[in-house]
């Protein structure tokens, strides 16, 4: 039986509207604009696995805050099926610096990423997280 591989996305938040992406340094899309994440590891929780690869591709540790959503479009990774699981999270220690398969670690305002040019499905998530913040304010 084939199954799907599980992945992670944190979109770590910052005062001000602001979130940090990574530049990718390896393919599928190199050079492009991503949300940090990775692969889950066997036996390990979604949440550690967020954690972890926030550390490994940013140098930040971070707090998990809230579950955004889960993607599974078929076609969102070239390299198969995989499924991800998005939480937000904040920093609690380290200092933003490239890590792991990063090329480049780049602090963005939520309204300004429209122009970049973004790897997998990550427009989307994005869209859906301003789309969060927007309505969290409003409560």
């Amino acid at each position: 039986m084939k199954a799907p591989m599980l992945t992670v996305d944190v979109i770590i938040r910052l005062s001000g509207d602001r979130i940090i992406l990574i530049r990718r340094g390896r393919p599928p899309y190199r050079g492009s604009w991503a949300i940090p994440g990775g692969f889950v590891e066997y036996g390990e929780t979604v949440e550690d696995a967020a954690a972890r690869e926030a550390l490994e591709e940013t140098g930040l540790e971070v707090e998990i805050e809230d579950l955004l959503g889960v993607y599974s479009d078929p076609g969102r990774d070239p390299r198969g099926h995989t499924v991800s699981v998005c939480f937000t999270a904040r920093p609690v220690s380290g200092e933003a610096e490239a890590g792991s398969d990063a090329a480049d670690v780049g602090i963005f305002q939520i309204d300004d990423i429209n122009d970049l040019e973004l790897a997998f499905d990550h427009k989307k998530i994005l869209d859906d997280f301003r789309r969060h913040v927007v309505e969290n304010r409003s409560c």
